[in-house]
């Protein structure tokens, strides 16, 4: 049974990214007939069409779809065997890919970092942000390591390490109204008093279900399109939020007269490290999870 060579993944690989075969050609530093014969070949070799083309674009079969996430595993497991036959490899060491929401990162990264650099010298750190969806796709697609998520969040099929409980607070204005944030209660808002982040951050979805809300009259209609807006938004006094706890004394509130109080009642999310179930880097995975929590924000803001 013939096989697909490694060139030939990583050639398909490069046109589903991209979609182009000159780019992809390009990206791939070959010449374009060289790359066009090479995925002809992988077609031959699975004896199935994975690229529909016209002389306008190139669009990527169904099944197509499927060789290129399983080709994307494929190409992982060979870069983590060519890392487990060097020898006296240490952990952290190599590169590194590590996806992460914009509600953690500018709060837990900034102190972890500059002290992972230091520990770490031979580490090459990749960071991708996104949201909470389309990153643990990628993790899933094999095109990150691990993955620093707030939870609950459903997942299937992965590793999981739960680091610390990241409490909300209520944030508002300084001196605004709206609250009074030391006698704080929810039945008293008015009608459009909560700002939330827009759907597909997850962020919203924790606020509502940790901070119990479920009168969504007092929530307003236009959501904020990252934690920048919602917290410029808070500042212009326009509304309340509900902020984690690692926002505290962050570069985000700086120079804003937005202020964190405690809610009365427990009201938290979890911040989690996520690993694809299988993958041989556990030792890694561990060394991580002991820098992270030893720097978790919260302490330091205390």
């Amino acid at each position: 049974m013939r096989l697909p060579s490694t060139k030939q993944l990583q050639y398909f690989v490069a046109l589903a990214d991209i979609g182009h075969f000159g780019r992809a050609a390009d990206a791939s530093h070959v010449s374009q007939s060289a790359f066009s014969n090479a995925i002809k070949e992988l077609e031959n070799t699975l004896q199935t069409q994975l690229v529909d083309r016209t002389k306008r674009q190139v669009t990527i079969t169904a099944t197509g779809q499927e060789v290129a996430t399983q080709a994307r595993l494929v190409l992982r497991d060979m870069e983590q065997l060519t890392d487990l036959a060097a020898e006296n490899r240490q952990p952290l060491t190599g590169d590194l890919r590590l996806g992460v929401i914009p509600t953690i990162a500018p709060f837990l990264l900034p102190p972890v970092l500059p002290k992972l650099r230091r520990a770490y010298k031979e580490l090459n750190l990749y960071l991708i942000e996104d949201q909470t969806s389309r990153i643990f796709a990628r993790l899933m697609d094999g095109e990150l390591d691990v993955a620093l998520l707030a939870l609950p969040w459903d997942m299937r099929g992965v590793e999981t390490k739960v680091l610390f409980e990241d409490q909300f607070c209520l944030a508002c204005r300084n001196g605004t109204t709206r609250v009074n944030p030391e006698k704080y209660r929810f039945d008293r808002l008015a009608a459009d008093s909560i700002l939330l982040l827009e759907d597909g951050h997850c962020l919203r979805d924790h606020a509502l279900a940790a901070c119990k809300i479920r009168n969504t009259q007092k929530v307003q209609p236009f959501a904020a399109s990252s934690l920048l807006t919602l917290v410029e938004m808070v500042d212009a006094d326009l509304g309340i939020t509900f902020l984690p706890e690692m926002a505290a004394g962050s570069a985000l509130l700086r120079n804003t007269q937005v202020r964190l109080y405690p809610l009365g009642e427990k009201s938290s999310r979890q911040i989690g490290l996520v690993l694809l179930k299988g993958i041989n880097r556990v030792e890694e995975f561990a060394l991580l999870v002991e820098l992270v929590t030893a720097h978790r924000p919260g302490d330091e803001a205390a």
